[in-house]
């Protein structure tokens, strides 16, 4: 385990106060991008987000657009989490990649039983939570009250600032049902695993859980991530509870790959206009092969960033009606969410390429942009012939195929 003098003090309690309205929030986030940006080596380097990085997101409520306004939180609209994470990729890469786990884990402790919610959130709704939905990874064993959950899991990014962790696991009472547990920082073990070419401030470690004692109301089925009727949303009310915030999951990994993509291509627009060509003396920027590259950078940052607002879109619409989506629209949201995913990893990797030989050293933080959008790249919602083809099932008229959709 990291020594705790790395840590950000995560006991500390702050009174309950509101984190301000949607549109405050999200410009407070935007703000923030030009002193992520002069952080973004310190994340590399300490391979977690800085102190002063934890206490400006939290000051600024970018993880409580989504929680529940009786403990404070936004109940934003899904547009307002695409904005905000990929305000904080703009800055720094890492830093994105873990408030996607505190925004969207907001979102689903939102379902979670009356009284979990106020154990995570009643004396300080400013905690952050990561988690981790690789069920295979966990046990839960139940027992009068609750269960007792094991395991090891990997990747759990932001662990190492999180104040509180989701997990998921099988349950021997029914192999088949998972079921996510939600354990404080005290009842985990982090294991210092994250030594990764890109994101290296993402604090995607590994986290042990060893016969700990999970109370029942501190625990979640996953078919409650999928919509419908939950504990939690008899008591949250507002459209955004009815969402199955599962299979949403990707919008927001993709927005932190668009925020990311979206700095790559300023970075290298900044160095252009400046920068002249080794061999010829003339402006890189006058050359028609550096023009139609950043040019198809531009274009692709854009359709990613209307692709994911579409999906936000929709699936607002579905929420606002109060009918679930189906089988071709949950594929389908994953699989455009993989698809902007893709497009924003294209402008990177064209922005990369127009850069040539400056951008392979270390100081150059376009090499910062082109690594982590490396790593970004290979999540599970990242991956397009995994999400494509979910898609393209249902498309042909065959079952959606994935039980966590």
């Amino acid at each position: 385990m990291r020594s705790s003098e790395a840590l950000t003090g995560s006991s500390e309690r702050t009174p309950l106060r509101p984190a301000g309205s949607t549109a405050d929030v999200v410009a407070r986030t935007q703000a923030l991008v030009p002193v992520l940006r002069q952080r973004a080596e310190q994340a590399d380097e300490l391979r977690q987000m800085p102190a002063a990085t934890v206490a400006d997101l939290k000051a600024a409520g970018t993880s409580r657009l989504f929680q529940p306004a009786r403990f404070g939180g936004c109940e934003a609209e899904l547009r307002a989490g695409v904005d905000a994470v990929s305000a904080v990729g703009r800055g720094c890469g890492s830093t994105a990649w873990c408030m996607v786990q505190h925004v969207t884990h907001n979102l689903m402790l939102s379902q979670w039983p009356d009284q979990g919610q106020h154990d995570i959130w009643a004396d300080d709704p400013t905690r952050l939570v990561s988690g981790i939905f690789i069920p295979a990874c966990g046990r839960g064993r139940r027992v009068e009250g609750g269960w007792v959950l094991s395991g090891r899991w990997p990747l759990v990014s932001g662990v190492n600032t999180a104040d509180w962790c989701l997990f998921a696991a099988n349950t021997d009472d029914d192999p088949e049902l998972h079921r996510y547990f939600a354990l404080p920082r005290a009842n985990i073990e982090i294991l210092d695993t994250w030594q990764a070419v890109g994101l290296k401030g993402s604090a995607s470690n590994d986290v042990v859980v060893s016969d700990v004692f999970v109370p029942a109301h501190r625990t979640l089925s996953l078919k409650h991530l999928k919509g419908g009727p939950t504990p939690g949303n008899a008591l949250n009310t507002s459209p955004l509870y009815r969402l199955p915030s599962y299979c949403i999951f990707g919008l927001y990994i993709s927005a932190a790959c668009l925020g990311i993509a979206e700095a790559g291509l300023a970075l290298y627009l900044e160095a252009a206009h400046q920068r002249l060509a080794l061999v010829s003396r003339q402006k890189v920027g006058g050359y028609p092969t550096q023009q139609v590259k950043v040019a198809e950078a531009s274009a692709a940052i854009a359709a990613a960033r209307q692709l994911l607002l579409a999906v936000c879109d929709e699936a607002a619409g579905c929420a606002e009606r109060d009918v679930l989506p189906d089988d071709e629209q949950r594929a389908r949201f994953r699989a455009h969410a993989a698809f902007a995913g893709r497009l924003a990893a294209r402008a990177v990797e064209l922005v990369w390429d127009a850069g040539a030989s400056s951008s392979v050293y270390s100081a150059n933080p376009l090499s910062r942009i082109f690594r982590d959008m490396s790593v970004a790249s290979r999540h599970f919602t990242q991956n397009w012939d995994v999400n494509g083809s979910t898609h393209g099932r249902v498309l042909m008229g065959l079952e959606l195929g994935d039980p966590t959709l």
